[in-house]
């Protein structure tokens, strides 16, 4: 049931009948707005899980440029026509950002995560990326201290811990786990969970497609300067070119729908959904690749799900004394 008085937290995108639209409001953190916003988070994991499979398959012969190049072209494309097709006066606005820096910084950020996780692609399977990247829940947990003013609370710190001991499992030195491309690959991550952060602070004053559109942008760019150092293999092929036309697509809809989440849900209440990429990633892994993870992978990554949804289950009982008291 929805909190009859929800409390204003930020100025919010509100979206009435479709994806898109909307000019920034107040944020309201409510049950029936988190329940959307989680709705929405795990469609947008679901479409981003599809372009990395897409591009795990292409990156053989197109290359991490040819990668970044076609996700952020057909990307950008698609999320621009998608939102000038929307019936509100002056659609085009959508794309323009009010706080070009930030929106720029977020952009460009994302690059760089999209290029560690594409050049760890080359030697790893998707459920062992995914199953690192789970730490990024626990990053966010520590990063909205400072950047959203929450406090941490000493049971909050403690599953911190045991998150990371997850991670130790998973990379221990004599795991197969454990190869050179591993800490560019953490460094992403740790810039993917800064990355989440300022999706929910832009959420303020940029609409859904802006967001993803510049995103793309920004991989179309980093893109062009990779190609002297991760050239394509030769002229792609039909099935590449349809293969880059998906990646653009899934995760152009992917961002837009996931900056739609973060503008109804605080990142507190998301960040645990981040752990639905594992089932996808390990399903379409199996499927598509034949990876099986390993036992040390499963548990480290079992270590970190319950560090992670523990943080989730106190923060709700922390929200629902403060509504109780107040």
């Amino acid at each position: 049931m929805s909190d009859p008085s929800p409390r204003i937290l930020a100025p919010r995108i509100l979206a009435p009948r479709t994806l898109a639209v909307a000019a920034p409001g107040a944020l309201t953190d409510t049950a029936s707005d988190t329940l959307r916003g989680i709705g929405f988070v795990v469609l947008a994991y679901f479409l981003l899980t599809v372009g990395d499979v897409a591009t795990k398959l292409v990156l053989p012969e197109a290359g991490v440029s040819g990668a970044m190049i076609g996700r952020g072209v057909f990307g950008a494309l698609g999320i621009a026509g998608l939102a000038l097709a929307q019936p509100v006066a002056q659609p085009w606005r959508m794309l323009v950002p009010k706080r070009w820096g930030m929106v720029l910084l977020r952009a460009g950020l994302s690059s760089f995560v999209s290029l560690t996780w594409y050049i760890a692609w080359r030697t790893m399977s998707l459920a062992d990326t995914y199953a690192i990247g789970f730490t990024a829940p626990l990053m966010m947990t520590l990063m909205a201290v400072p950047m959203l003013g929450e406090r941490i609370r000493w049971r909050r710190l403690m599953s911190t811990i045991v998150g990371f001991g997850g991670v130790l499992i998973m990379l221990r030195p004599e795991g197969e786990m454990w190869k050179p491309v591993v800490p560019l690959l953490l460094l992403g991550i740790v810039v993917m969970a800064l990355t989440r952060i300022m999706t929910r602070l832009l959420a303020t004053t940029e609409t859904a497609p802006c967001l993803a559109v510049w995103l793309l942008v920004s991989h179309t760019f980093a893109g062009c300067l990779m190609l002297p150092f991760y050239p394509p293999a030769g002229v792609p092929s039909l099935f590449t070119w349809s293969a880059l036309l998906l990646v653009g697509l899934a995760n152009g809809l992917g961002h837009w729908v996931f900056a739609r989440g973060y503008a109804l849900a605080p990142v507190s209440a998301l960040a645990p959904y981040e752990y639905t990429m594992l089932p996808f990633g390990g399903f379409f892994g199996l499927l598509m690749f034949a990876e099986i993870p390993s036992w040390s992978t499963l548990l480290g990554a079992a270590v970190l799900v319950g560090a992670g949804l523990y943080n989730w289950h106190r923060e709700r009982l922390r929200r629902a004394a403060e509504r109780a008291g107040g």
